[in-house]
């Protein structure tokens, strides 16, 4: 494949998160209905919500780009999901003679193109036919000098974002709780501004504490302070070990090369697939799917991101179970994984489940030890009883603990009937104060809660 930026450079050159995060829904090869390449350019036809696709194109002599979407942003989407798959999916493009469509756009580029203007623009010195000499390292050291500008970019963001942390503590909490909106939503725009998306979604999440009912004050708190241990973190990380790294970066927004990732060593076991939940987040769709290994024990998050008009990707189906090989992104304490080519379905094996919810807890806190910016813990119960008290819904083990269940859960009632009043095993996601139920194991087979 006659190009050599990865993944991370690709999504470098998003004009803004929203951008990177649907490029990264489209780049999958059967959402394309055609994908080709010749030494020059690379070309595809992508679906989207109108009749006809839209026309994908990219010339990789100082790598231009081009589509017919009306989409005002450059790279749009689809320009960018091109370059993904061409990072992370060679395979899927076949070589092939340009169509019309690419030759008259590449003719029209070459005629407005100045030999002159090339070499002042580093693209090389012109030929004897007044046509620029490609120069193939021309691409991968803008991005270089792109990826070196965003390095910049999120320091002079995390230095803002301390000078705002330490005028909020300095008036206070209850100052906080009389904030409007825009007080959260500004510092999220200007992390977006800084390419620290990550970072603007936990500002964003901060700024719905104060009406979160009682204990507020708790919650907001431990927010604060991981996000302050987050910046430290990230100012101090060439001294973290190699996991911890991963985990900052990824927190602040940095992305890792899945292409990349999918040539290293996984780990390959019996992946049942216990859940799956899909939250809308910076107006995309976001999946997550829960593997859970029967040997390891160890739990596997699968992602899927889509816009409005898009589809997730459904192949990984709740209640079924994988002999597969599954690669991990870098973590101290991995749990985002992809699934390897080449996985084979199986019966679905007994429940795995911890014993108590006193079990659980004490896992979750050495993840949380491990990795401190952890959002959630996947747990499969063994046997937990669902009852109502005081207008909350709990969830009880054979030992008299409960877990409090998350108020926006509404499939309460279909847990409730399932249960019959008695134990039964339940899988969901704990966040450290509510749990939220996704699945039960009843009657010898999986029961995706809140499903249709």
């Amino acid at each position: 494949m006659p190009i050599s930026l990865s993944s991370e450079q690709v999504l470098a050159l998003a004009p803004d998160t929203s951008s990177a995060q649907a490029a990264r829904g489209l780049a999958v090869p059967h959402k394309w209905s055609s994908l080709n390449l010749t030494p020059r350019a690379l070309w595809g036809e992508c679906r989207g919500s109108g009749a006809a696709p839209y026309q994908v194109q990219a010339a990789l002599e100082g790598l231009a780009l081009h589509c017919t979407c009306p989409s005002r942003k450059h790279p749009c989407k689809h320009t960018l999901a091109l370059l993904l798959l061409a990072a992370g999916h060679a395979d899927a493009f076949i070589p092939a003679a340009p169509p019309e469509w690419v030759r008259a756009w590449l003719a029209e580029r070459a005629r407005r193109e100045q030999p002159a203007a090339a070499h002042a623009n580093g693209n090389g010195p012109a030929n004897g036919n007044g046509k620029p000499v490609p120069d193939p390292e021309v691409a991968a050291r803008r991005a270089a000098e792109r990826l070196a500008e965003r390095e910049a970019k999120v320091a002079a963001g995390l230095d803002e974002l301390a000078r705002w942390l330490a005028d909020l503590v300095r008036r206070g909490l209850a100052a906080a709780q009389t904030q409007p909106p825009r007080f959260w939503d500004n510092m999220a725009a200007r992390l977006v501004d800084a390419q620290a998306p990550g970072l603007a979604r936990r500002v964003r999440e901060l700024g719905s504490l104060p009406a979160s009912g009682p204990g507020w004050p708790e919650r907001l708190t431990d927010r604060l302070g991981r996000l302050h241990l987050l910046i430290e973190a990230y100012r101090h990380l060439p001294n973290l070990p190699a996991g911890l790294q991963a985990d900052v970066r990824a927190a602040a927004g940095w992305t890792v090369s899945q292409e990349s990732l999918l040539a290293t060593a996984g780990v390959r076991d019996a992946w049942q697939v216990l859940g799956r939940r899909i939250e809308e987040e910076d107006h995309l769709r976001v999946q997550r799917t829960w593997l859970w290994g029967r040997a390891t024990r160890q739990a596997a998050l699968v992602l899927s991101f889509a816009a409005a008009s898009q589809t997730l990707d459904t192949a990984l189906v709740p209640g079924t179970q994988l002999n597969a090989e599954l690669v991990f992104f870098p973590s101290a304490y991995p749990q985002r994984a992809l699934v390897k080519p080449g996985a084979e379905l199986q019966r679905f094996g007994g429940w795995p489940g911890y014993a108590t919810l006193a079990a659980a807890a004490e896992a979750y806190g050495r993840a949380l030890a491990t990795q401190p910016w952890l959002e959630r813990l996947p747990v499969p119960l063994a046997a937990v009883t669902p009852l109502r008290l005081d207008g909350a819904w709990w969830l009880r083990d054979a030992a008299g603990q409960g877990w409090t269940v998350a108020a926006g859960f509404e499939a309460a009632w279909q847990l409730l009937g399932l249960s019959g009043g008695g134990p039964l095993p339940v899988f969901g996601e704990w966040d450290g104060e509510t749990f939220w139920p996704l699945s039960v194991w009843a009657g010898d087979h999986l029961t995706v809660l809140g499903a249709a």
